[in-house]
């Protein structure tokens, strides 16, 4: 019964993300567009203390301008957002693929191969520095330097 419970736990917690819940009232959860595409009338036209159109004229525009942002982007979001989706998940996949299969075992290889570079670069080090540095610090070791303000 316990290993029943338990495999079933790990069916759920392995279940596929492509048949995962989506939230379709918080559609930025992670808060990507925060700043970048809120655009509201008041952000884009102003009218200055004393040049005031008519009230008709400035409810009728702001009405205007926030119906038309709502369906243009409506439209344009339903006639190119599933190919943009397209393109934007072939380009994601392609980068993932080369990220995956190329780069990192690329980076893990110099890695591995440059450790050998590293430890006889370091053994040289130690071998012709070290003692070079040793003696001028010595030498250097009883240098006084003194400021006197005449």
């Amino acid at each position: 019964m316990a290993e029943e419970q338990t495999e079933l736990e790990e069916r759920i917690i392995i279940k596929d993300q492509h048949t995962k819940e989506i939230d379709l009232v918080n559609r930025d959860p992670k808060r990507i567009n925060e700043d970048v595409v809120k655009v509201d009338f008041e952000d884009v036209i102003a009218e200055p203390v004393g040049t005031y159109s008519f009230d008709g004229v400035w409810k009728t525009s702001y009405t205007t301008f926030t119906v038309s942002k709502y369906w243009c982007y409506r439209l344009l979001s339903a006639i190119l957002g599933i190919p943009l989706a397209v393109v934007w998940g072939f380009l994601f996949a392609l980068i993932s693929f080369c990220h995956i299969w190329a780069v990192v075992p690329c980076i893990k290889s110099y890695l591995i191969e440059i450790q050998c570079v590293s430890r006889i670069y370091s053994l040289c080090i130690h071998t012709f520095c070290d003692p070079l540095f040793e003696a001028l610090s010595k030498i250097c070791s009883n240098v006084r330097v003194a400021l006197r303000k005449e």
